[in-house]
């Protein structure tokens, strides 16, 4: 039966001007870019497409919002007193994780197709639209797995676990379940990103190992395992804490759920451990490089969710404008309007575009492409998040106080603007990375300086920042200058991936407004954009 459209002549009006919900738009054939990037980076298609058909739907949407709307809820203790440690989620949270983990979210990077990491990259994009809270545990159960690669025992327990496409939510030990997935907690309050100064310790109990200490975030503490860092007698090192034990729940103490500004559908825990078993994940003493593997395949994802949010909000931004009319002319023919998206459709490109190059850097089997992989992926999660809050801000004004409003998903996408910036290495850090990457490994700047090379002389304004970066920068600057390098140097990565898989109007005019060229400090605040040709990239198929 046909629902009946809401009223809209109303006793003191007539409801019009007013652009209704947008449909759920077609995550894969509505986005020509993402198509054109997927195949530009050698990318499984057919695994992309797939996932945005599920990761698309109206139902998934129902479900994104009701796991915002019923929020995580912490269980500490049965009717009798007894521990739980529990966290309880909505039906639609687990709805998406069953979503994910059958799309392949975790698995298609390690199944051993061509452009497996380039299409796990793309699903995170494509979820990051829909609901993000959910990106966090699939993302840690992509990324543990090759740090589990450290111990084949570990490895042969719980690899194909974290890569079944199912999602087993059973409170169960690893062996009982036929999917699982991991988690981490590294955090402690008196170290924060410096790891080294965590107190929680390890004492060995026979073939395993006891933890004792607090840990300050637990991302996604219904995991089924943890890889967590503590100190032994050789120094820091890495484990694998099961949060089940046969017949037995494991001394993982939750102490309560953090209250966060945005990610309200995943749940993030202080947790403590008192005598927790453990596996020793590694060498003695090697936590850091150990779990080091792990934190660099999640950054892959943190660079990539800044596309997807930026794409939902101007999805949304364009489906205002295109029916909404101001001084008897649709915004969108606005000229100044015109200025406003295109400028911020030039960002979310790039961060799409440069998302994609790394994750197929991922891909890569030789040193060129580890190496590439290490820098590209931090240039990309620092320049592109740093893009996403204003962008998404602007979105925001764009609609004006329907923006402002929880009835649009503006709100939610400008809370979680600024989580991939801080989560796995906030703004210093990952800059910080960046000159010890480039100071330790030539290779890594000689990958960077290939993918610089390939496009010379092919647009103007590209080859004359590259100039002015080297004059600015011989070689590495001084710590205080970091920002201003690794911006100059992410802007030209983005840029030559661009010249590389983008048409000439988003490619020149990312180049012409990003790198140098004179033009005002706000998004729209520039001159000489294509702006038919890059909107038509936003709304297109």
């Amino acid at each position: 039966m046909t629902r009946p459209p809401p009223a809209d002549r109303l006793a003191t009006h007539t409801v019009e001007n007013q652009p209704g919900a947008p449909p759920p738009p077609d995550l894969w054939v509505g986005d020509a870019p993402l198509r054109a990037g997927v195949a530009a980076q050698d990318g499984d298609a057919a695994a992309v497409a797939a996932a945005a058909a599920r990761f698309g739907s109206a139902e998934a949407r129902r479900d994104g919002e009701e796991a915002r709307r019923d929020a995580p809820r912490l269980a500490l203790f049965d009717r009798g007193g007894r521990r739980l440690d529990e966290v309880r989620f909505a039906p639609g949270y687990h709805a998406l994780m069953q979503a994910g983990m059958e799309a392949g979210y975790a698995a298609a990077a390690w199944e051993g197709r061509p452009g497996g990491h380039v299409a796990h990259a793309a699903m995170v994009y494509l979820l990051s639209q829909v609901e993000p809270g959910v990106c966090c545990p699939l993302t840690m159960t992509y990324a543990g797995v090759p740090a589990l690669q450290a111990d084949a025992e570990l490895a042969e327990a719980w690899v194909p676990k974290l890569t079944a496409r199912a999602y087993d939510p059973a409170i169960a030990p690893i062996g009982a379940k036929r999917a699982a997935t991991l988690g981490m907690a590294m955090t402690e309050k008196q170290g924060g990103s410096d790891v080294r100064a965590n107190t929680t310790r390890a004492a060995p109990d026979g073939d395993l190992w006891r933890l004792t200490g607090h840990k300050w975030f637990c991302s996604a503490p219904m995991s089924d395992g943890f890889l967590t860092l503590a100190q032994t007698e050789a120094g820091l090192t890495c484990f694998l804490v099961p949060r089940w034990l046969e017949g037995a729940r494991n001394a993982i103490r939750l102490q309560r759920l953090k209250d966060k500004l945005g990610n309200r559908a995943n749940a993030s825990a202080e947790i403590e451990y008192q005598g927790a078993v453990a596996h020793r994940l590694g060498e003695a003493g090697q936590g850091v490089r150990t779990i080091i593997r792990m934190v660099h395949h999640t950054r892959l994802d943190t660079a990539m969710a800044p596309a997807g949010l930026m794409r939902a909000a101007l999805t949304e931004a364009l489906w205002w404008v295109e029916g909404r009319r101001a001084f008897q002319k649709r915004l969108i023919d606005q000229p100044l309007m015109r200025a406003v998206l295109a400028d911020l459709a030039l960002d979310w490109e790039g961060a799409l575009a440069a998302g994609l190059r790394a994750a197929r850097a991922f891909d890569g089997a030789d040193e060129g492409d580890r190496a590439l992989a290490r820098i590209s992926v931090a240039l990309a999660k620092y320049v592109s998040n740093k893009r996403a809050v204003p962008v998404i801000g602007e979105a925001m004004e764009v609609m004006g106080g329907m923006g402002y409003v929880e009835d649009t998903p503006l709100p939610m996408l400008y809370r979680e603007a600024p989580l991939n910036g801080i989560w796995e290495g906030s703004g210093n850090v990952i800059c910080l990375d960046i000159l010890r990457t480039l100071a330790r490994e030539p290779v890594a700047a000689e990958a960077l300086e290939a993918e610089f090379d390939a496009v010379e002389g092919a647009e103007p304004a590209f080859d004359a920042a590259r100039a002015a970066h080297r004059a600015r920068w011989p070689g590495l600057p001084p710590e205080g200058e970091a920002r201003w390098f690794a911006e100059s140097l992410g802007a030209l990565f983005t840029a030559a991936v661009l010249i590389r898989t983008a048409p000439e109007p988003v490619a020149s005019g990312y180049a012409r407004t990003r790198l140098g060229a004179p033009r005002g400090l706000m998004p729209g605040a520039v001159a000489g954009l294509d702006e038919g040709a890059i909107l038509e990239r936003l709304a297109a198929g």
